[in-house]
């Protein structure tokens, strides 16, 4: 069968053949550095982001001022304490009993300070019938969730007393001990779920238990040697839990991926009758390459993060391109050794309902192979339709991202009616609008206490609210030591981010100029959540054109050095903007709009939440260049090797269909489960990305480019002679070519993939 010397050359190829030759040492190496990694991560201790360096523009400057004066800013708590009936107002003696109950609890746990009496700070509801109690719970506001149950027993006890009253608490440490418990077991057992609904699927396209468990091994280990990493890189760039989610999710995704190329591969060249030793060199310099060329463009996409100046996007963006960086060497190393120390022992532990398999061609692949044959005789038959139909149903689903609305979540949008603390903040806000969030003043001056800046501080407080943009009441805070003072302005609004905009839009251009701007050498600059988002949107959209070009120009150069064609390069970067364009629509259509979001269980929230967008263009046109190289390396290959372009391209997608198939619904269910979580936000980065990859598997990759590639002939694989002087990446397809391949229906059928 031709099972001679089959030498091919490329990194892979080379990367492939030192492993399956020093198989023990592979492997070896391999263990070393995962546990050497997660030891040395685990030794050194992870460094996460600060408060101060999340945000850009004044949200930055005002949590520099208050980090660099040493000021600790505790949790703060309030108790909403109101009437159920319309009579009740604060001046009842009942309401005010209630008041002195719930300040005498709560200072009777010891775990608050700084309690204060609406009566004398005047946080009376304008109707008289809602009052606030507010204090800060004692120590690191970061871990005051964990101390805030005795109080919140405290007030529930005083609600049992005043039945005809609404006693209810907030704040920073209620919503993070609420947060904690509702949803911190839910993100566990999400991110758990992802490996065993991944080898399950890997155990139906196997059909074989050791087959299936080399790719789940692989992005496990590969996950966790990136984890160690990420402690180590920490310290150079800070990291956080966001990142970590993420760069599991990423982990999850190539790791398996990229093993299922691979093995998928091997079997089939031994399927077709070459020995196990050639087919895992053919393995390597074909599918190993297109690992290689795939992991090198994820990683670029990633590294655009890195461009935003957003610390939270800079931590996901180094945390996931590391773990696509140590799932991609896995494969081409550890993976071929793995291969050449089981053999034919990969095949070990078939499933008793799928072991006809082996022996009848894979029936189950082979029917996928034959529907991809039948969508591909139509598609090559009228490619012009095809096209033109394909590209129009893509871009109607993409046509309401034009209208697409991007805003930090408030609570409400986020979590819905799920949590009573959720309608206890709507009755905060609507009693008093923005009071459960306020903007903050951060105002630093050589003398805090100077005449002059005295002054202004109250002039700010009076036209604040005679301005329109609060309605008070606005507290000063006084740190005489560190001349800084912290003002508290609840903005007109409330959750209303648009209405609430436009009040700090009046404080920042008119109030503070008009007042604190007029004192000599005074800083203050405004921050809290409007201010925060309107700052995360700023820098956002700031960022935009540099990500997006870094990442569309390094992904075009790739495509066009690992190919040597323009015309390749050209109509992959354009098929990966359609497909994000698609998963855009979709997200506004579902999200924004609310059609159909009841079928995925959310609600429509009138906004995608700020950070999605451009993360999804940078994780999507990474991970869709996995299937987008591994197809057309096969269409290349094919027509290498003398058949003509249509039928390249018949052998190229049938031949990968089941790999491809199989890779997509892997990538579906775990994007997916991220899809079931409470939070709107993880909701939608779950169904954006499980839309996006659905429709890159199967309508780009089955039709578009396949319409494409045949309308343009010989002309895809153009390279303009001032261009041959680029480096040769490519594999000897020439060293592969003998014994010819079957015939693509046939070279599916045979492989359970």
């Amino acid at each position: 069968m031709g099972n001679g010397d089959t030498r091919v050359r490329g990194i892979a190829a080379r990367a492939g053949g030192w492993s399956a030759r020093h198989r023990w040492a592979a492997v070896g190496i391999w263990v070393l550095f995962v546990v050497l990694a997660m030891a040395l991560g685990s030794a050194v201790g992870r460094v996460d982001v600060k408060d101060s360096d999340q945000m850009g523009g004044e949200t930055h400057t005002a949590a520099r001022i208050i980090q660099d004066a040493g000021i600790e800013q505790p949790a703060g708590e309030t108790v909403l304490v109101q009437a159920r009936d319309g009579r009740t107002t604060a001046t009842d003696p009942e309401f005010h009993a209630a008041v002195t109950a719930v300040v005498r609890a709560v200072e009777g746990t010891g775990r608050v300070t700084d309690v204060t009496s609406p009566y004398d700070t005047k946080t009376i509801s304008r109707d008289g019938r809602s009052a606030l109690v507010q204090f800060d719970m004692r120590g690191d506001a970061d871990t005051a969730g964990v101390r805030v149950e005795p109080v919140l027993q405290a007030v529930a006890g005083v609600q049992k007393e005043h039945g005809r009253l609404r006693i209810e608490e907030i704040g920073g440490a209620s919503m993070q001990k609420t947060f904690s418990d509702a949803f911190g077991d839910d993100f566990k057992q999400a991110e758990y779920s992802a490996v065993p609904v991944a080898l399950g699927i890997l155990l139906i396209a196997f059909g074989a238990l050791v087959a299936a468990l080399l790719p789940v091994a692989l992005a496990i280990t590969a996950i966790m040697a990136t984890m160690g990493l990420m402690g180590l890189v920490s310290h150079l760039q800070a990291m956080n839990d966001t990142a970590n989610s993420v760069m599991l999710l990423v982990g999850m995704a190539v790791g398996v991926d990229y093993c299922l190329f691979y093995l998928r591969r091997e079997r089939e060249e031994r399927a077709a009758g070459r020995d196990p030793g050639t087919a895992l060199r053919i393995a390597a310099a074909t599918s190993g390459r297109a690992v290689i060329v795939s992991g090198v463009t994820v990683c670029v996409a990633m590294a655009g993060m890195l461009f935003t100046g957003i610390a939270t996007f800079e931590a996901m963006g180094l945390a996931s391109l590391m773990v696509v960086a140590v799932a991609m060497v896995g494969s081409v190393t550890v993976l071929p050794a793995l291969l050449s120390l089981l053999g034919e022992r990969v095949e070990k532990g078939r499933l008793p309902f799928l072991r006809r398999r082996r022996g009848a061609g894979a029936r189950s692949s082979a029917e996928g192979s034959r529907l991809w044959a039948a969508v591909l005789k139509v598609v090559l038959a009228r490619p012009a339709v095809s096209l033109v139909v394909a590209a129009g149903a893509l871009l109607a689903v993409a046509a309401p991202a034009l209208g697409m609305k991007t805003q930090n979540l408030t609570m409400d949008q986020e979590f819905g009616d799920k949590l009573p603390i959720v309608a206890t903040y709507n009755r905060v806000n609507d009693a008093f609008p923005g009071g459960s969030e306020p903007a903050q003043v951060i105002v630093r001056a050589k003398d805090i206490n100077a005449p002059d800046v005295k002054s202004a501080l109250a002039d700010f407080r009076a036209q604040a609210i005679s301005s329109g943009a609060s309605r008070g009441p606005v507290d000063i805070r006084l740190h005489d030591a560190q001349n800084v003072a912290v003002v508290s302005v609840p903005l007109v609004g409330g959750s209303d981010l648009d209405r609430a905009g436009r009040s700090l839009e009046l404080l920042r251009d008119k109030v503070r100029p008009d007042t604190l701007g007029k004192v000599e050498g005074v800083q203050a600059p405004i921050t809290g959540q409007v201010a925060g988002s309107h700052d995360f949107n700023d820098q956002l959209v700031g960022s935009v054109v540099p990500v997006f070009a870094f990442v569309v120009v390094f992904a075009f150069l790739l495509m066009l050095v690992s190919f040597r064609s323009l015309t390749v390069a050209i109509t992959s970067i354009a098929l990966n903007l359609l497909s994000v364009g698609a998963a855009y629509g979709i997200l506004v259509a579902v999200f924004q709009h609310g059609w159909g979001a009841s079928l995925v269980g959310a609600h429509g929230v009138g906004a995608i939440v700020t950070w999605l967008p451009l993360f999804l263009f940078v994780i999507l046109f990474g991970l869709s260049m996995d299937y987008h190289v591994f197809v057309v390396s096969r269409i290349r290959e094919a027509r290498l090797r003398g058949r003509t372009t249509k039928e390249a391209i018949a052998h190229g997608v049938v031949t990968t269909a089941g790999v491809v198939t199989s890779a997509a619904v892997i990538m579906v269910a775990v994007f997916a489960i991220f899809g079931t979580l409470s939070m709107q936000s993880m909701k939608q980065m779950g169904v954006g990305l499980a839309a996006a990859v659905l429709i890159d598997a199967t309508v780009i990759r089955g039709v578009l480019l396949p319409a494409v590639m045949a309308l343009l002939g010989e002309r895809n694989w153009y390279l303009p002679k001032w261009l041959h002087r680029l480096p040769d990446l490519t594999h000897d397809e020439s060293a592969l070519a003998s014994p010819p391949p079957p015939p693509p229906a046939v070279e599916g059928e045979k492989v359970g993939v």
